[in-house]
């Protein structure tokens, strides 16, 4: 439901996700399934902007650099899908892949791929903004 809304959202975001991910409809698929997750889990500012706790999340898993490089308005670090199943929560990550039809390890990795690219986008400001995370999204597509 709000996942597969998100997907759609993210995925003309993200490009129709040009690498294409394993999973045909590109990685906004993957990332609505994430981030409908952590909603779903009360992650984020507010509850309606997962995005907060996502990046709270990587940062006290040890990624702090890589999530401020996304957000940030420099290069976009690269993060390994290693590093992104040990930040997530291992039910948030089952959920994910449940829902994208993938295994933990293929969405961890489908993750790690565009994510930065995501958060660099829904950021473009250098800092996270306020507001749901519907509405960031569409705004970056105007």
């Amino acid at each position: 439901m709000a996942g597969n809304d998100l997907g759609s959202l993210l995925g003309g975001l993200l490009g129709g996700g040009q690498q294409g991910g394993a999973s045909g409809g590109g990685g906004g698929n993957i990332l609505g399934a994430l981030l409908g997750a952590l909603m779903s889990k009360g992650g984020g500012a507010g509850g309606s902007n997962p995005l907060s706790g996502l990046l709270e999340g990587l940062t006290k898993a040890g990624l702090a650099d890589q999530a401020q490089s996304w957000v940030g308005t420099g290069e976009n670090k690269e993060v390994s899908g290693t590093q992104v199943r040990e930040a997530l929560p291992d039910d948030t990550l089952r959920q994910v892949a449940e829902e994208a039809g993938v295994s933990p390890e293929q969405a961890a990795n489908e993750i790690a791929q565009v994510l930065p690219q995501a958060v660099d986008k829904l950021t473009p400001e250098g800092q996270v903004p306020s507001g749901s995370l519907e509405d960031l999204i569409r705004q970056q597509q105007l």
